[in-house]
């Protein structure tokens, strides 16, 4: 049975003194602590000759409550007198947590330093790009290293078992649009062009990019979370150690099945955003179902299938990436983890919505309008 420390009050010729005993160890001093804490009334000593063995946390919690209430410790031991003389020695003033930024230059200081560690940041990104591509260009070289049933595992993870909640995401959007396009488009009397704007904007913008997104969210993330774990318990250093390359193990099986994946995933939910359109057609426009879906092959271009199609890779290398990268540069603990997680998550969507604007001016400029 454990020993708790404990004390009392002496009152001796309108003297008082608190008297300690039982070990002062940081395992049994859990409720002197706060009861120390809670003594306000005037105490000239505190004995603590019948209190041992005494460790470091033990002396410090003397020697603050001395101090706080003007006390004279009396009855240490030899080594009490040595720890109560190191924990004095390295007591400090000093805030813990620094003043908020107050003037000019310290809000630039602190904007200089956020701009230099995001360039950091980018300057990481590229290397990590270019391991990337050394361990893809060594994996062509010897084609017999290259992990096949990672990569199919991967795809089945990135890409089929996200067809549920891809496809009742893009059902939905589809209503939504076809629903609220119609509401618009009927005050002109067009409502017979929410057909186009279904199938255009599925087709070309929202199919890939809200995939793009939906991945970003459920495999990015889990790419981060798999890698870090593995960095944070060293198995990553143990596949280093016995002649196994990370890089081609674990990320590049990853990156190209997130590649090969997005432009399934985004063909998938256009598809089905589309036939989330034509249930709306059907009930408010009162275009039939199937007249819907064969209105759409004679007004949406074929390039715009190809414009989805061309982005879609891309997203999912960029998503693939930031997930890989954040994982991988995890240390230190367990809230790394969470924090590489989120970071992953926001780049890559972040970078995901920069390069469809990217694109949207590129495919604008070639005539894909």
């Amino acid at each position: 049975m454990r020993e708790w420390a404990e004390f009392t009050i002496e009152e001796s010729g309108g003297r008082a003194t608190v008297v300690v005993t039982g070990p002062l160890l940081v395992s049994s001093i859990g409720k002197l602590d706060p009861e120390l804490r809670a003594i306000d009334e005037s105490v000239q000593a505190i004995d603590i000759s019948n209190a041992t063995p005494i460790d470091t946390v033990g002396a410090w919690i003397v020697f603050r409550f001395a101090k706080r209430t003007g006390a004279d410790i009396i009855g240490a031991s030899e080594q009490a007198e040595v720890l109560l003389d190191a924990v004095e020695g390295c007591e400090s003033d000093a805030e813990i947590a620094p003043p908020p930024a107050r003037s000019f230059g310290q809000i630039s200081e602190l904007v200089g330093i956020k701009v230099i560690e995001f360039l950091k940041g980018v300057v990481a990104s590229i290397g990590f790009l270019g391991s990337v591509l050394v361990a893809f260009a060594s994996l062509l070289i010897h084609p017999r290293r290259f992990r096949l049933k990672a990569l199919v595992r991967q795809m089945e993870l990135v890409g089929v078992t996200s067809l549920p909640i891809i496809g009742l995401m893009s059902f939905l959007i589809g209503i939504v649009i076809a629903q609220q396009g119609a509401v618009q488009l009927q005050q002109f009397g067009a409502e017979t062009l929410t057909v186009n704007l279904v199938g255009r904007i599925t087709l070309r913008e929202l199919g890939v990019l809200m995939t793009a997104i939906m991945v970003a969210g459920r495999s990015g993330s889990a790419f981060a979370a798999q890698l870090g774990t593995m960095k944070l318990t060293e198995e990553i250093d143990a596949m280093r150690t016995i002649g196994v390359s990370p890089m081609e193990a674990l990320v590049i099986p990853r990156i190209m099945a997130a590649i090969l994946m997005m432009p399934l995933l985004g063909f998938f939910s256009s598809c089905v955003a589309i036939i989330g359109g034509a249930v709306i057609g059907d009930v408010m426009l009162g275009i039939p179902f199937w007249t819907f879906l064969a209105r759409i092959q004679e007004v949406v271009p074929i390039h715009d299938f190809w414009v989805g199609m061309v982005k879609a890779p891309v997203f999912g290398l960029i998503v693939a990436m930031a997930g890989c990268y954040q994982g991988m540069q995890v240390k230190g603990n367990a809230e790394e983890v969470g924090l590489r997680t989120t970071a992953a998550v926001v780049q890559a969507i972040f970078m995901v919505i920069v390069l469809d604007a990217f694109f949207a001016v590129f495919f604008e400029r070639i005539g894909w309008i």
